[in-house]
This record gives C-alpha cells, structure tokens and sequence, in this order.
C-alpha cells in the first residue's frame, strides 16, 4: 500500500457541489478582499484585490467580469449590512436605539469607508447614496422620536441633529487613526453627547443595556 498522501483533485475534477462550494467561498473571500482594500484605496486595482484574497487575477475574472461589476457588488453588500444595522436599531427607547446603530456601524467600519472612497467615484455616487439610505431613515426616525418624547435635546430640529449625527459618525469612521485608538463605546458616547446625553447618562445607559455593545460584535 502506497504511503503517499493522495493527491489534490483540480476544481474541475471535483463533485458539482464541491465546486459549487469553493466558488462561493472565493466570491465570498473577493468581496471582503476588495471592500478592505478600497476601504483604504478608492483606485485599488483589481490584482492588489486578487492578491489580499489569495487567488489569481483570472479566478477574480470568473466572478466579475470587469472592475466595475467587482465595485457595484461591494455597495450591494454594503447595502446589505446597513439595511441590517438599521433594522437591528429597533429599541422603543430612541436613545438606546441610536446608541445600537452606533455601535453596530462601528463594527461596520470598514464597510462604511469603503462606500465612502467608492463614492468620490461620481459614477458610484448615486448607488452608494442610495446604499446608505436605510440608515439615513432610520436616523430620521429616531431623532424625530427622540425630539418629540424629550429623551433628545429639544434646542435643535430633528433633521439638524440628524445633520449633526451622519456627518459626525463619518468623519469618525472615516479617519483610521480614530478607529485604531477609540472603540464602539467611545462611538456611541460621542453620539450621545450630540442628542443631549451627560456623559453621567450615557453611562448609565450603557450599564442598563450592556447588550447594545455585546450584541454588535
């Protein structure tokens, strides 16, 4: 009896579902390869992608045909995880509510700036604006809650702090050097702190419901 160890079957000797298998893993390991890589590089080109997904530029060809169909898969699956997190915020209580939409985008981070650097593509513009839509209505709806029930500061609009909320939770997930020192709860608290929670509030808050950072990761 031979006691070499068998050899591996090229994929197209492999069963259908096997191969079936191995080619969603690579689509899978692509998708998250390319959403890192422009998450920092909004032209990273499709052999850098190939490359941190260890495959070849041709396995990268046989999922997309093109760089184009790579980048508009990545906002579909970005869409994906907002319409996830925007749903996930669904507390009665508006400031427990925004806290998990906070702290789920942060552990969405890098989804969030690599809609971001697609974006500056002005041929993605409108499909990454319309990617984030889910959280921007779901931001209305909390800050309208929030404002109407008292739990928010009522010395601005909703829609201001609304305003205030978005463009804050992008510059911060946006800048690396943020996301490597601070942490969801620091996100959350910084969110807070715009509605009107003391940092005495937000403390209690979060000692209340431990699962709103627990439950994102």
């Amino acid at each position: 009896m031979s006691t070499h160890a068998p050899r591996e079957r090229p994929a197209a000797n492999l069963p259908p579902r096997a191969r079936r298998r191995d080619a969603t893993a690579n689509r899978e390991t692509l998708l998250w390869a390319a959403q890192a890589a422009l998450a920092e590089q909004p032209t990273a080109s499709l052999d850098a992608i190939a490359q941190a997904a260890g495959l070849t530029r041709r396995a990268l060809y046989g999922h997309f045909p093109d760089r184009d169909a790579l980048l508009h898969e990545v906002i579909t699956v970005g869409a994906r995880q907002f319409r996830e997190i925007a749903t996930a915020a669904a507390d009665r209580d508006p400031r427990v509510a925004l806290a998990q939409l906070a702290s789920r985008l942060w552990h969405a981070a890098q989804a969030v700036r690599a809609s971001a650097q697609i974006a500056t593509n002005p041929a993605y513009a409108e499909a990454t604006a319309q990617a984030l839509e889910p959280l921007r209505e779901r931001l209305t709806v909390l800050t309208q809650q929030g404002v109407g029930s008292g739990a928010f500061r009522r010395d601005m609009t909703p829609e201001l702090l609304a305003f205030l909320i978005e463009e804050t939770a992008r510059a911060t997930l946006r800048e690396r050097r943020v996301a490597e020192t601070a942490g969801a709860e620091t996100a959350v608290k910084v969110i807070l702190s715009i509605v009107g929670l003391s940092w005495q509030d937000q403390g209690e808050l979060l000692a209340t419901h431990p699962e709103v950072l627990s439950d994102a990761r």
